[in-house]
């Protein structure tokens, strides 16, 4: 059931970073991601008070504060790059990146790891490097198109949301919720601030708030998918099976967005979800 329960937490964040990347690219990033945030906060305060749950110990809150903090900044990395670059290298990309920390840190901890594991993240590592290998892109006079790659935002998004996910594994078996509200207590006025000093702006561009808004809800709903699962497995296994989640990321954009990749790029998403899926065997 852990599995299955990571299963889900993936397709549903790989949704949210696909209308969230969509959005980002029509609304300051700052504000996608602040709104998003936002958005998915009181939706789980309400339904923490609905629900009764009662208030878990200071220290569990704190720390939940630090994986928002790590996974807020991960937020807008994954967003910007997301916008400038193509969604079907930068999903997969952050994925890897998220699926690693969690495993080096559950190997730390005394959790066994079969050969075929190790073999798994070989091959995520040479499915970075292939999925990073963009196509020669020019402009009618040869000259080389200044298209941002967003790998750079992909590895500073895929850590931050690797820390995420290592401090939700260390946290006690309180409610699911409690921890998501600390985490945008936290996470939620850091990034205005951080707006503000950048001179970013907060609102959004016309009919873009539906969509910032989905974003939103998918990631706080996928939070708590992956809370859930870590009760029923190990954190090297819900994570690197959450890490799926660019699937869902680059089937949408191959859709709505007609993005096309090389032979070769293709080759390293398939090794992606080979590598990762080896991984979640252990």
């Amino acid at each position: 059931m852990g599995v299955v329960l990571a299963l889900a937490a993936a397709a549903i964040y790989g949704t949210g970073d696909f209308f969230g990347g969509l959005s980002a690219k029509r609304s300051s990033v700052w504000a996608v991601a602040v709104i998003s945030q936002a958005v998915g906060g009181l939706g789980i305060l309400a339904a923490v008070i609905l629900h009764g749950d009662a208030v878990p110990p200071l220290r569990e809150l704190a720390l939940a504060g630090v994986g928002g903090v790590a996974g807020g900044l991960g937020i807008v990395l994954l967003y910007r790059g997301l916008a400038v670059g193509r969604m079907s290298i930068v999903a997969p990309v952050t994925g890897v990146v998220a699926a690693a920390l969690p495993v080096v840190v559950g190997l730390a901890r005394g959790e066994r790891a079969a050969w075929f594991v190790w073999v798994g993240v070989a091959i995520t590592v040479a499915a970075v490097v292939l999925v990073s290998a963009s196509p020669d892109e020019h402009l009618p006079d040869g000259a080389p198109a200044p298209r941002a790659s967003g790998l750079p935002e992909a590895l500073g998004a895929g850590a931050g949301f690797g820390l995420l996910y290592v401090v939700f594994s260390v946290l006690g078996a309180t409610s699911p919720l409690w921890p998501i509200v600390a985490a945008r207590a936290a996470s939620v006025p850091l990034l205005a601030l951080a707006a503000l000093v950048a001179r970013g702006s907060l609102r959004p561009a016309p009919r873009a708030l539906g969509t910032i808004a989905l974003a939103g809800v998918c990631d706080v709903s996928a939070n708590v998918l992956y809370l859930l699962s870590l009760r029923q497995t190990l954190l090297a296994v819900a994570a690197v099976v959450t890490s799926l989640y660019p699937a869902s990321t680059v089937l949408l954009a191959r859709i709505v967005l007609r993005e096309r990749l090389s032979r070769l790029q293709w080759v390293g998403v398939a090794c992606a979800a080979v590598g990762v899926t080896l991984i979640a065997l252990r």
